[in-house]
């Protein structure tokens, strides 16, 4: 699926409710919500603090949806293309960054010197 079809199926799902979108402001609270459940998910699975026993197993996978959900309803409320602004900020990072890492050595090559 493309970020167009994307925008687009999750602007449907939105305009079915006399609700619409939320405000900015509260596309931020819900970003930074989403962000959090995500980051807790984090921490339990890679972090210093495991879950409890009584605590269900959460999803990475859900949490990442439900943070892309979020982001997509942000972007339509405000009229940005998310393609165009992938697009953008690739060619920023593919400019300014190019030099920055050290490559990966293809296979049966020796690394540079």
């Amino acid at each position: 699926m493309e970020l167009r079809e994307i925008q687009e199926r999750v602007d449907a799902w939105i305009g079915r409710f006399a609700e619409g979108y939320f405000s900015p402001p509260i596309m931020i609270l819900r970003l930074a919500e989403e962000l959090g459940e995500l980051s807790r998910e984090v921490n339990h699975r890679f972090g210093p603090k495991p879950k409890k026993a009584s605590e269900p197993e959460g999803s990475l996978a859900e949490e990442l949806g439900d943070l892309l959900f979020v982001l997509v309803s942000f972007a339509n409320a405000l009229g940005i293309d998310l393609e165009t602004a992938f697009l953008d900020v690739m060619a920023k990072y593919e400019a300014r960054d190019a030099h920055r890492w050290t490559p990966k050595t293809p296979p049966g090559e020796e690394p540079s010197a």
